[in-house]
Parts: structure tokens; sequence; C-alpha cells
């Protein structure tokens, strides 16, 4: 608690937790997590988010009008992108009152990732919705767990770059930064956070939320046999440009993908995606003051 007192991040374990949505099985890869959060005109919280059961995944869309009791309104399924898995989504209102969900699609037949984007007058129409590639990656590299915002003047993105250069060893990832005038085409700024050599984050890090004053949540993993082990770390800006740096030398809280929406009254609602004994993972939240 001392590293969310130095600098006010709300962490999980900082208040109730409701399990929002449930693991869609028992024993490995059944999880349902990898969230991202948005509210809508009405007050309803929007979520987007991944779901995998044995060898199959899609992006999940839900509504609530208490942020814990959820309702699917829509389902992505990978093969309607053209990709063999689908990961984290980015969902985002766009200020014209449009949504935008960013996808993370697997290249079929390869460790490839890449990055779409769906845009729907309301969340429902995003499961229809049409895909544009906006973020390619290339054959070094795989791009996917988009984290975007829009601070009203430009677009903000924080991506995992997985390294496709060593065989066997495409678990290996950073965190890479891009900024739009429109959310579609993008400049890219290059690696903003890294993994450290001998720390527990050495194999592996990416960017799960950002706030205000440069704060911002991360997965890491020290090894290959932490992938999907992931733990939780807290990061800084470094400066006066997008770098960013780890703020403690250990993980502080044992979770993956931890999303932070702020709510207009003050206080916010988390959501992170849950390991449970069997080793699937459940979608929780807690509202935090």
């Amino acid at each position: 608690m001392a590293v969310m007192a130095l600098t006010g991040f709300p962490l999980p374990g900082s208040g109730p937790a409701t399990v929002a949505v449930a693991a869609p099985g028992p024993g490995p890869q059944r999880w349902s997590g990898a969230s991202s959060a948005a509210l809508d005109d009405d007050g309803s919280v929007v979520l987007a988010y991944r779901v995998r059961d044995e060898a199959t995944d899609r992006n999940v869309l839900a509504r609530s009008a208490d942020g814990e009791h959820f309702t699917v309104v829509g389902v992505v399924e990978p093969e309607r992108l053209g990709a063999a898995m689908v990961e984290r989504p980015a969902l985002v209102r766009v200020e014209a009152g449009r949504w935008r969900m960013y996808v993370s699609c697997a290249t079929p037949g390869t460790k490839h990732w890449w990055v779409g984007v769906l845009e729907a007058p309301d969340v429902e129409g995003l499961a229809t919705a049409n895909v544009r590639r906006v973020f390619p990656g290339d054959a070094g590299t795989g791009v996917k767990d988009p984290v975007v915002r829009f601070d009203g003047r430009r677009w903000h993105a924080w991506l995992g770059c997985h390294l496709l250069d060593v065989p066997g060893a495409e678990d290996r990832m950073r965190a890479g930064y891009a900024t739009s005038a429109d959310g579609l085409a993008w400049d890219w700024h290059g690696t903003v956070l890294a993994g450290r050599p001998g720390a527990w984050d050495a194999r592996g890090v990416r960017v799960t939320s950002v706030l205000n004053g440069g704060r911002v949540s991360y997965d890491g993993r020290a090894t290959a046999a932490e992938n999907w082990f992931e733990r939780t770390g807290l990061a800084a800006s470094a400066g006066a440009g997008p770098a960013l740096r780890p703020v403690a030398d250990s993980p502080v809280v044992d979770v993956r993908y931890l999303d932070v929406l702020p709510l207009p009254g003050g206080g916010c609602r988390i959501f992170y995606e849950a390991r449970l004994p069997d080793e699937s993972h459940e979608l929780r939240t807690e509202l935090l003051a």
C-alpha cells in the first residue's frame, strides 16, 4: 500500500471485489478478462473483454447499470476479423458520439499480431462493424493489447509489442507508444517501457491502464514460464517525453490486465483478471472512493 500512497494509483484489494464475468469453465486456458470499460451517456458502464475457452477466443461487449451485473449485447468472433485469435480490446467513445473498439488480432499460422478498429454509432453496432487495420506490426514485431485514450485534442495508444526475431521466444514484449490526430492514422514513437534484466519484469511488459499525471499500471513477467501468470506493477512518466519508468522494484498485486474507469462523481471502478486455484481466470471489479 506504500506504493499506492506514493502514486495515488487505485489497486485491487482496496475495496470489496465482485465477479463481473465468471470464468467460462474450470482449468487452464479458460479465461474471462482483459477488459476495457467506458461510460455511456445514460450512465451505464459498457465493457469489452476477452473470453478464452480452451482453443477458442472471442471479444464480448456488455452493459451494466451498476458496473457489476452485466448483460451481453454483442460478440465479435475472430473468424469475422480474419484472425486466428483475439485478445484484449480497447473501447473508446469518439467525440462525435460514435464508438470504437480496437481489437487485437492474431495472423493465422504465425506468431504475428496486428490491431484493427471497429466503429459504430452505438456499442451494440460494434459487433457487426467492419474492421480496419490501424497497427499492422511488421515481420519482426507483433502488436496487441492496446490501451487507447483521446484527450480532446489528440489520440494516444500504448501497445504490447512482441519480438518475433527468435523462434520460440515470441512471448517477449515491450510497450510501444503512438499518437494520432484521428485515431486511425498513427505516428509511432517507439518503446516507452521495457523489462529490466534480472528483475521481476525482465521477460516483458505491457501497459494496462493510464491515468492523468503520467501514472501507469503494467503487466510484467520474469520468464517464459510466467506467460499467463503476469503480475501488476506501476510506472510513471520519466520526464517531458512519453518514456515511462517503474516506480517499484517488485509487483504490487498478483493480477493482470488492470483497467481503471474514472467516475464523474469522483472515485473510480477498477476491473482486473484474477487467477483461480484451478488456473482459470475470472473478471473482477471493485468500486473505489
